[in-house]
């Protein structure tokens, strides 16, 4: 019994351990992002308990030019954003070869939109964005795009195109 107690206290230190030592890269990693998609202003993540192994974690932000809150009393944008931020200081920690992303800037303006891009361009020198979208300005850094449309009722297709042949192309023509 007093084995395999020790053996439990000795992966709880464990995985505090690791635990902390993620949760301050992580922090880190989201107080460089943040600015850099926003514009300015800055977030961190907090703990809300003592116990490294019970306890939540929360969002602080603060965009530029407003106070600092959690993201539950942010615009659907900031919100969105802020996600963001938080996904790609994860894959700097983690990185993986792909990250699919699902509409993420519907809720951004077109200055946002931009930023968002910007660093879409800067990561995918080392992961394969496939993003879903309907914004111009995120379609405009994509190198492929595939469209779904419906000519008639219940009747979808798909179109592809390859942005890069298709400058090409028009710049012959």
């Amino acid at each position: 019994l007093s084995t395999l107690e020790n053996a439990i206290r000795k992966l709880d230190k464990e995985t505090r351990t690791r635990f902390k030592e993620t949760f301050d890269k992580l922090n880190t990693n989201l107080k460089e992002r943040f600015p850099q998609l926003f514009g300015g202003g800055h977030a961190y993540l907090e703990l809300t308990g003592e116990d490294l192994l019970q306890t939540g974690v929360t969002i602080m932000a603060r965009p530029p030019g407003k106070r600092n809150s959690t993201i539950h009393l942010l615009s659907g944008g900031e919100k969105a954003l802020t996600a963001v931020a938080l996904v790609f200081s994860i894959f700097d920690l983690n990185p993986a070869p792909f990250c699919i992303l699902d509409e993420v800037d519907a809720p951004l303006d077109d200055a946002n939109v931009g930023r968002f891009s910007d660093m879409v361009v800067k990561m995918s020198e080392d992961v394969q964005f496939i993003i879903i979208t309907h914004n111009k300005i995120t379609m405009e850094i994509s190198h492929h795009l595939l469209g779904v449309t419906m000519n008639e009722p219940g009747v979808s297709r798909l179109v592809s195109v390859d942005v890069d042949e298709a400058v090409e192309m028009a710049a012959i023509a």
